[in-house]
């Protein structure tokens, strides 16, 4: 019996099989290769060898008042929800050093050319940067990127980091940066001060106007009507009227007896004509007291309404003068201030950039891009297939 050997090579579909296995391990070697390893070489290449490194110098203040008192509970509860003023003073502070404001001071005490584009910095980290003009715009750009301002909400300190490419500019740049928010803090002061102050003293100026035309029209009145106080008057003719009351009664009285004794006495003519005199000037008196529209009684409703608007002004006077002495003092308790708890340090050697978490994030980013395509082509695949 014999027996033949025979070659037996592969199936032709395992042989197609095993080449569609490698056409697609090449694509994805491929696209792994574009989307996660260039990417990361590009970074490892510039972030490890050509990105500048850069020196930070860093400054810690707080913005506080005079007057600010340790908070209470129900205070700190509020700071914590921003509603305590030395929050919002802090993040004025804030805001300006990183304003265009803020980048056109730098811009007078520093060329940014000059310090942003040092020779050896490279072209990525140069102001301006690549297709960029120089611009008041540029220079805000740059502004934003090497210069940081935060606020801890916990402690009420403010941290200000500054980077450069010496670190002589970087301590320089964040001594100017200070320099300007104690500036601004001293506009503030000044602003308060003066809206306060001049509130105060427009109220004092308006109650002494007031004050002076009451007086003038009391005096223009005494004046006119011939008497200091319608009051005296008025009690002088009162005392009149009673004085001539008791002649009148004594001579009636008299009169009486002698009708008595001796009814046919030449005396009593005489007297009846006294007692008749006597009532006379008692109904002038009276009349001049009361009843008539030149009397005394309409004189002092006239009198007594001028006294009460001039103690009405006087004390709007003194009120006033009392809340511009008050609006001076607090000027001068409820200033702001700007401490410095850490002044800007001279850095001995650069921190920035960070360059493996650079890398590492671009790593990250790209392979997690990646995966989302992967995941999206073979969504698609599948559809397809279906």
């Amino acid at each position: 019996m014999s027996e033949e050997l025979r070659y037996i090579g592969p199936l032709e579909g395992s042989a197609g099989a095993r080449g569609s296995r490698f056409g697609v391990l090449r694509r994805i070697s491929l696209s792994f290769a574009l989307v996660v390893l260039l990417p990361t070489l590009l970074g490892v290449l510039y972030w490890g060898l050509i990105a500048t490194p850069r020196y930070v110098s860093e400054a810690h203040f707080v913005v506080r008042k005079t007057d600010e008192a340790r908070p209470s509970n129900l205070g700190l509860m509020l700071q914590n929800v921003g509603l305590s003023a030395g929050v919002a003073d802090s993040f004025a502070i804030q805001e300006y050093m990183s304003s265009r404001d803020a980048a056109a001071t730098l811009n007078e005490q520093f060329d940014f050319s000059e310090v942003f584009s040092r020779k050896g910095v490279d072209l990525f980290s140069r102001y301006p940067g690549p297709f960029v003009s120089p611009s008041d715009e540029a220079q805000y750009d740059a502004l934003k990127r090497y210069i940081s301002v935060s606020y801890n909400g916990g402690s009420g300190i403010t941290t200000l980091r500054v980077q450069a490419f010496t670190p002589q500019d970087a301590q320089a740049i964040s001594q100017a940066l200070l320099a300007s928010g104690e500036a601004l803090v001293n506009r503030l002061n000044e602003r308060a001060a003066a809206d306060a102050v001049r509130d105060a003293e427009l109220a004092v100026t308006e109650a002494t106007t007031r004050h002076g035309e009451v007086q003038q029209q009391l005096t223009n009145f005494r004046n006119r009507e011939r008497f200091i106080d319608p009051q005296i008057a008025a009690a002088e003719s009162s005392q009149l009227v009673s004085g001539l009351l008791v002649a009148a009664a004594q001579l009636r009285a008299e009169l009486a007896q002698l009708q008595q004794s001796a009814p046919q006495s030449p005396q009593i003519p005489a007297i009846q004509g006294r007692i008749a005199a006597y009532e006379s000037q008692i109904a002038a008196a009276r009349s001049d007291l009361a009843g008539a529209s030149g009397s005394l009684a309409p004189k002092m409703s006239t009198y007594e309404g001028l006294m009460l608007q001039k103690e009405l002004a006087a004390r709007a006077l003194t009120e006033a003068s009392a809340a511009l002495v008050t609006a001076r003092q607090d000027v001068r308790r409820q200033k702001l201030y700007l401490d410095r708890i850490v002044e800007p340090n001279l850095a001995d050697k650069p921190t920035e950039p960070r360059r493996a978490r650079a890398i590492l994030i671009i790593f990250l980013s790209s392979f997690g891009l990646y995966l989302l395509g992967r995941l999206l082509w073979a969504g698609l695949r599948e559809h397809r297939q279906e």
